[in-house]
């Protein structure tokens, strides 16, 4: 029988056969990659085409191709440069303390305690807070009226007065990082915490037989084996910050005098607000084309810290 399928003519049942065992896995597929094209590939394709069109939602009568004009604009918008400063200074202060506290938190967590499971209960519980419920919250307790984070801030000497930081230019932008940083320190604490508990005792013990110390075992086991998850967990984290406008939009608005304006919130004011797409649209491509090349840089560094440990 396998002669007769091998030494069957082009077009035989061989080559059906063949065709079968190709497209089978396609097939089960095929569910998953509709759903793909249609609701990542058909909004990314869409908001690229508004990039160059005039699409002004009060002015339905002057749609059209403006090729890069809207780009033209953003390289003269001063609101552009400002909030692009502040997602630089919003997404490094928020990614550094949800790190390492994240980091903290997991090397606390991989040991045994008494009252462990509590503490993790607690350690995870902001993540399960909708975001925009968090920026509520946090936007009532920098409230001096109602809340009481001025009062102890005021107690220990940080502010002159039990005023809303989030009022005052020079500090609006610590409250919603606050938040933030509350907000996301389980992911860095659940990621780590997950990779901690896989490295393998054996490697510790063969590393003591060696002679290695403490730090030697941390940076040559713990540090080499952690390295691939934080390199990841830091490249998605970074992306998910410097999209993040909604606490910002939540509890500031992008003020006082838009001092905590970063680019998802710009967008977000230009779309529904003063209802232009395209240049939100331009904007978007903006963010994304940055983001993307922060991403190859990050992958690129993985690969040469993978080495150095």
């Amino acid at each position: 029988m396998a002669g007769i399928a091998l030494n069957a003519p082009e077009g035989g049942p061989a080559r059906r056969r063949t065709f079968r065992s190709l497209a089978e896995p396609w097939t089960y597929l095929s569910p998953t990659l509709v759903l793909i094209a249609l609701f990542m590939l058909v909004p990314l394709v869409v908001g690229i085409g508004f990039a160059f069109q005039n699409v002004q939602i009060l002015n339905p009568f002057k749609r059209g191709f403006v090729g890069l004009a809207h780009f033209e604009a953003i390289w003269q918008d001063r609101i552009f440069w400002r909030a692009l400063g502040n997602t630089l200074w919003w997404t490094f202060a928020s990614l550094f303390l949800q790190f390492f506290l994240g980091l903290g938190l997991a090397l606390l967590l991989w040991r045994e305690f008494k009252g462990k499971k509590l503490v993790q209960a607690i350690v995870f519980l902001p993540w399960a807070v909708p975001s925009f419920l968090s920026g509520l919250t946090f936007a009532w307790l920098f409230n001096p009226v109602v809340g009481p984070l001025p009062h102890w801030l005021h107690a220990l000497g940080l502010l002159a007065a039990p005023d809303n930081i989030l009022g005052d230019p020079a500090l609006a932008m610590w409250g919603p990082i606050t938040a933030n940083v509350w907000w996301g320190i389980p992911f860095f604490a659940i990621t780590i915490l997950a990779a901690l508990q896989s490295i393998p005792n054996e490697m510790y013990e063969a590393a003591a037989i060696d002679g290695a110390g403490t730090w030697a075992r941390f940076r040559h086991v713990t540090i080499a084996y952690l390295i691939p998850t934080v390199a990841i967990t830091i490249l998605l984290r970074t992306i998910w910050i410097a999209n993040f406008g909604d606490l910002i939009v939540v509890m500031t608005g992008g003020g006082p005098a838009g001092q905590t304006q970063i680019l998802p919130s710009y967008i977000f004011t230009i779309a529904f607000r003063k209802l232009d797409f395209g240049y939100a649209s331009a904007l978007s491509m903006v963010l994304l084309g940055l983001l993307f090349l922060y991403a190859i840089l990050i992958l690129e560094m993985r690969k040469r810290l993978r080495s150095a440990f």
